[in-house]
């Protein structure tokens, strides 16, 4: 029997921008489009004049935002238009933009991710496990269902179909989220073995993970795939 001790999220992508700033909005400097803050990622600059990213979004100072790719960011440094728009943004040329700032950039975004992650294993709303996922699942108590980027498609069945049998779903194709992070970047950030399935437990936990796991889809896209082992 379903025990609907928690409101379920719903789709971890239609509802992965929600937050406590619901409605702040900012502009990309290299698109000009305007989104909101939590899908975009933050660019400070750093006493000595580098420019950074800013992960969390709480660095102090002037920011600049972007809503780009990884590919389309290095585009944008090799054609310049990154420092033309960041020297507006930040209103002097004075800046130092290192060559890995792509690099740089996905880094601190799975770490923040990760953050979040370990942050919510320690107030005990993640579920590690595939046999505590089943089963919390099918009791209604998991509202957000998530996958390594190389978990095998046979155990993302299963646990997807115990969350769906749990939500009264059964038939609706519901599945759990597939993370850009494999197991071992789970694993290590978590500090337990082989994390390949992981849950969380009721709403709030599992929107306060969606925005720093919304800006490393963004800024992935296609590019944070990894191949089935």
């Amino acid at each position: 029997m379903r025990n609907p001790r928690n409101d379920p999220l719903g789709s971890p992508k239609t509802e992965a921008h929600a937050s406590p700033e619901k409605g702040s909005e900012r502009r990309c400097v290299l698109t000009g489009q305007t989104s909101p803050r939590d899908v975009l990622v933050r660019l400070a600059v750093s006493p000595d004049g580098d420019v950074l990213p800013d992960a969390l979004a709480k660095a102090p100072g002037r920011g600049a935002w972007i809503g780009v790719s990884k590919a389309e960011l290095a585009d944008a440094m090799a054609s310049g238009r990154l420092k033309g728009a960041l020297s507006r943004a930040f209103k002097t040329g004075d800046l130092n933009v290192p060559d890995d700032l792509p690099a740089r950039v996905e880094i601190a975004l799975k770490k923040a991710a990760l953050e979040r992650l370990g942050l919510e294993m320690r107030s005990g709303r993640l579920i590690l496990g595939s046999d505590r996922i089943a089963n919390e699942a099918r009791m209604g108590a998991v509202a957000a269902l998530y996958h390594a980027a190389d978990a095998k498609e046979d155990g993302c069945r299963k646990l997807d179909q115990a969350w769906r049998v749990g939500l009264d779903e059964e038939g609706s194709g519901k599945t759990g989220e597939r993370l850009p992070l494999d197991r071992e970047a789970l694993s290590v950030a978590l500090g337990r073995d082989n994390v390949v399935h992981l849950a969380l437990a009721d709403t709030r936990s599992a929107q306060r993970f969606a925005i720093p796991l919304g800006r490393l889809q963004t800024f992935l896209g296609a590019a944070g795939a990894v191949a089935e082992t």
